[in-house]
């Protein structure tokens, strides 16, 4: 993706998480990269939204080297850089602190896959990260989160459940481009509402069944997907 293209596409990612509701002052970022060139394009530190161009963007390399812009980059690259370097399937990751996501999050309670909702985008279980240590809250504290996503993602396909909850901090989403990115962080607190209702009036409620989740969500994704019109 040409790099001018790749900035308008993270600008309009971040300027949605504001116009859903999923960011409020400057509580979040989105990102995306160009694996080709190996540059990654996110939102600049602390600058108002609705003072944010499309060369306001901050190009780094994967190693967090700012490539072409006097801004800071935002404080969350590390984090973003690391999912980058672990998941080679995603292209662009966000991070908000969009409400019943959060409260999850700062709960600690993972968020069940309660509905066919849920399933349509998310193949089970959104999960919450362990807690970081008094170290991994030190210097490398961005870093620390990212491997902490990573780790809580081992053994599991990033792109079958595109979101984690960081404990006591908030949610992170991805997806294979900005657009999508953006709509799973939609998605995703939607569906994080829904649970939080669903748990109030039934704190004993169970997933829904392996079979029916399955069923929604590889009828929208993957090789043999019916769902939309064939491309």
């Amino acid at each position: 993706m040409p790099l001018t293209e790749l900035k308008n596409a993270v600008l309009e990612a971040n300027l949605a998480t504001v116009q859903h509701g999923l960011v409020i002052a400057t509580f979040g970022n989105a990102s995306g990269i160009d694996r080709g060139a190996g540059r990654v394009v996110i939102k600049p530190s602390g600058v108002p939204y609705d003072q944010m161009t499309a060369e306001a963007m901050v190009v780094t390399d994967l190693n967090g080297q700012v490539l072409d812009n006097r801004l800071r980059a935002s404080s969350d690259l590390g984090t973003h850089l690391a999912l980058y370097r672990a998941f080679p399937e995603i292209g662009s990751v966000i991070h908000t602190h969009s409400t019943f996501a959060t409260i999850m999050a700062q709960a600690m309670v993972p968020i069940p896959p309660f509905g066919t909702t849920h399933a349509d985008y998310f193949r089970g279980e959104i999960p919450v990260t362990r807690p970081l240590t008094p170290d991994e809250t030190g210097a490398d504290y961005v870093e620390a989160t990212g491997a902490v996503i990573v780790e809580t993602f081992r053994g599991r396909d990033p792109l079958d459940v595109p979101a984690v909850l960081v404990a006591g901090h908030g949610p992170f989403v991805w997806g294979r481009t900005p657009e999508e990115a953006t709509l799973n962080a939609l998605i995703l607190e939607e569906v994080a509402r829904m649970a939080w209702h669903a748990m109030m009036l039934r704190p004993a409620l169970q997933p829904i069944a392996t079979h029916l989740l399955d069923r929604h969500f590889l009828r929208k994704h993957g090789a043999d997907a019916t769902y939309g019109q064939p491309s």
